[in-house]
């Protein structure tokens, strides 16, 4: 078993790195967005604020993997439109528009928790609007919404998986190819660890964060 461990291993990693690459993007990309929608989904501006809304509504409420499938297969069947992504391409945009969703709505929580005490204390001291966010409003969400978007962070390195459906070479299509090829369940124990060892690193990443914050709030 060790000698066939070590011949998948180049072809596992491999995939692996297509999976850390939509994961890491999906990341940088998602949180900043995630935060904008949060801002517009809580504007005085309704019109803004219900098409945020509907916009959270439809990602949140359909399966990330319809969402792929649709940007891959369906927008080019779209009379006028004939836009034809690559995998890659629309695996990042199906992974983005989704996780903005629930990052903004993790954002808006955290920010309607701030008392509304504090944001009367900024405008007497001269505030504005913007500065008050960006200077005593979000540093404080940012500590509060830290669990929550830990247990996103997770479930996002789970759900890459779901890309073996564009045919990309990410690390469960390797490894059903693998098993399939091999008629073997070892790659599938191989994959298994991966994740979990993957997801290890990123709790003990978040924990550190976590508690790094929590210290600054004694």
């Amino acid at each position: 078993m060790t000698d066939y461990i070590i011949q998948i291993l180049p072809s596992m990693i491999e995939g692996l790195g297509v999976s850390a690459e939509i994961f890491a993007l999906t990341l940088v990309l998602s949180l900043p967005l995630g935060m904008l929608l949060a801002l517009v989904r809580i504007s005085k501006i309704g019109i803004f604020r219900k098409i945020a809304a509907s916009y959270i509504y439809l990602m949140r409420g359909t399966p990330l993997m319809l969402q792929i499938l649709f940007i891959y297969y369906g927008l080019p069947l779209i009379p006028g439109m004939e836009v034809q992504l690559g995998d890659f391409s629309s695996a990042i945009i199906a992974f983005v528009a989704n996780y903005a969703a629930y990052f903004a709505e993790i954002f808006r929580g955290g920010i309607q928790s701030i008392n509304r005490g504090q944001y009367e204390g900024a405008k007497v001291l001269g505030f504005t609007y913007k500065q008050t966010m960006w200077h005593i409003i979000l540093p404080q969400v940012v500590k509060r919404v830290i669990p929550p978007l830990g247990n996103e962070v997770i479930t996002l390195l789970k759900d890459t998986s779901l890309v073996y459906v564009l045919a990309m070479n990410d690390l469960m299509r390797v490894t059903r190819a693998l098993v399939q090829r091999d008629v073997d369940t070892t790659p599938f124990i191989v994959a298994a660890v991966f994740y979990l060892v993957c997801t290890f690193v990123l709790t003990k990443i978040l924990d550190r964060i976590e508690k790094h914050y929590a210290v600054y709030e004694e």
